[in-house]
């Protein structure tokens, strides 16, 4: 629906279940939009974006490019974004990229919002959307960091098919339902725990697992800070949990830490296991905060702690984030004026 103020905006891969969730967030949030231009691939063609009760035909990206978006916010996979990215940004377009494609490209920011907006220059037109999973690790790690630095960090994730889109949700259900499911991954996903998320690389680590280590690095901006992580793909649809253990240099007690994290714009504190209360996918499902809970000293080591984080991964951990990163370039003026 066209305003008379706002931007003009792209949504590329508005059709997948990031994209959609993207648009329903900027319809959440007031985002200021001029002019909608949904993007799709020519698959798509003839399909419609619902966007505040007005079906927006889809159109190509060579389309979107004609019309010259102030802002396009990328979900179509490291492929498109490769291909395409620089073409917005060369017409003067701010671009937020939510793929893999250019997130340790070290002339390209990569952004949470409440950690490191500060990063993001006026030189800056395109911007890396982190990983859904290091997204919601570092809103817990910042806080932490600053105070007690972080030395060590050991991450056991637990990923709902979300992470896989449409195709991890179709092969879930069906198998619940007893069918023959079109299997996006290996093995059966209903009633089984997958350690295996994305590919295996030479080092025996996932992609997932690798990009935890090297994005929680640029991120928190110290190369000091060492993540090793194992992901697993669970049979949950509401978000990723993480189980995160952390070695701190500087002294610290358990109220130290509930303390900043309680300060951290963004994150929630449920942490009564007395009375089981800790986050779970279940409820963090259609949030964009992020939570954390079971925060307990090491009992093995003076100086470690653990912690229990959650978030939905299609909020917080895509669209949302990406959004905010398009709020602060709002705020701030950086679009081209």
């Amino acid at each position: 629906m066209a305003s008379t103020h706002g931007r003009t905006l792209a949504v590329v891969g508005a059709t997948g279940l990031v994209g959609r969730t993207i648009i329903e967030g900027l319809i959440a949030r007031k985002f200021p939009i001029k002019r909608l231009l949904p993007v799709a691939s020519v698959r798509s063609k003839g399909k419609t974006v619902d966007f505040k009760g007005e079906a927006i035909e889809v159109m190509t990206i060579e389309e979107a490019i004609e019309q010259k978006p102030d802002l396009a916010l990328f979900s179509a996979g490291g492929d498109i974004s490769r291909q395409w990215a620089r073409a917005f940004t060369d017409i003067g377009c701010s671009v937020v990229d939510n793929s893999s494609a250019w997130r340790m490209d070290p002339d390209v920011p990569l952004v949470v919002p409440e950690v490191n907006a500060d990063s993001i220059t006026d030189k800056d037109r395109l911007i890396a959307n982190p990983n859904c999973s290091t997204i919601q690790l570092v809103m817990a790690l910042k806080p932490l960091h600053d105070r007690f630095l972080i030395r060590r960090a050991i991450v056991s994730t637990y990923q709902s098919v979300t992470g896989t889109g449409q195709a991890g949700i179709a092969q879930l259900m069906e198998e619940r339902n007893g069918g023959e499911a079109n299997r996006v991954y290996p093995h059966p996903i209903d009633g089984n725990c997958l350690p295996h998320c994305d590919v295996f690389l030479e080092n025996d680590f996932t992609r997932e697992e690798m990009k935890l280590h090297h994005e929680t690095k640029k991120i928190l901006d110290d190369a000091h800070v060492e993540v090793s992580a194992t992901a697993v793909r669970v049979p949950v649809v509401g978000g990723h949990s993480e189980s995160v253990y952390l070695e701190l240099e500087r002294p610290f007690s358990v109220p130290d830490v509930r303390e900043a994290l309680q300060l951290m714009p963004g994150l929630i504190i449920q942490d009564d296991p007395m009375g089981n209360q800790y986050p779970m996918p279940l409820h963090a499902e259609g949030k964009d905060e992020v939570f954390v809970g079971r925060i307990r000293r090491d009992i093995s080591h003076e100086q470690g702690l653990h912690m229990w984080v959650v978030s939905d991964n299609l909020r917080k951990g895509a669209a949302t984030n990406a959004i905010q990163i398009a709020e602060y370039l709002q705020r701030t003026g950086r679009f081209r004026k």
